[in-house]
């Protein structure tokens, strides 16, 4: 079973604080013969600029010994998730769940925003002092 980040929780009751149901803990998702799990899957079934809404999220934290290495992987599993959900479910969209002070190093410069936009990139900013969502980056 793959290790769940250290943020998991953190970001699940986050979810749950602004309305989401979480429906997967994790999300299996087939690609071939393998089998990719991202960490949470989660509807609104309630409030109503939300209803219906299916996401997926994959939680980050950033704690590595390389921001980069980190990053490089979390972008590639975002990536590879967002083309498996295209396929298997395409009403179901993807978030990087993360915590504000990696969004302000790794989003500090204008090359690094214009690739956010240009991969259309869905952020979730977490405070995971109050474990609650900050920020939605669609």
């Amino acid at each position: 079973m793959s290790r769940k980040d250290q943020m998991h929780e953190t970001v699940r009751i986050a979810l749950e604080k602004d309305g989401w149901r979480i429906t997967h803990d994790p999300l299996v998702l087939p690609l071939g013969r393998r089998t990719l799990k991202v960490d949470l899957g989660a509807e609104a079934p309630f409030a109503a600029e939300k209803a219906g809404q299916k996401i997926a999220v994959e939680v980050k934290s950033f704690v590595g010994v390389s921001e980069i290495t980190e990053w490089e992987r979390a972008l590639g599993q975002y990536m590879l998730y967002r083309f498996v959900l295209r396929r298997k479910e395409p009403e179901r969209i993807i978030y990087l769940a993360i915590p504000p002070d990696a969004y302000k190093s790794l989003f500090n410069e204008e090359d690094e925003r214009e690739f956010a936009e240009a991969e259309n990139l869905k952020i979730l900013i977490f405070n995971p002092e109050v474990q609650e969502v900050i920020r939605w980056i669609h």
